[in-house]
């Protein structure tokens, strides 16, 4: 079973940038990427914070949460 990767952000040019980075780094034999854009998909951020996000954009692998870089809080994006 392949493991999961999630990236969080929300469309600003920092985040739009890490993602771009993130995909390429991101071993695709041992990880699935999602790709989930908070602006466009509001009702999981709900999720994220759950899982611990605080900021995006992030990186959650293995249920540990990296925050890459500060391109907005999850609490500005509602």
């Amino acid at each position: 079973m392949m493991n999961k990767a999630y990236f969080y952000h929300a469309g600003c040019p920092v985040c739009v940038a890490a993602e771009q980075m993130v995909a390429d780094a991101i071993d695709k034999q041992s990880y699935e990427i999602e790709i989930i854009h908070l602006g466009e998909q509001a009702s999981r951020i709900t999720e994220a914070k759950n899982i611990g996000v605080k900021s995006v954009p992030a990186l959650v692998l293995n249920n540990q949460v990296f925050h890459i870089n500060f391109g907005a809080a999850l609490s500005d994006l509602g």
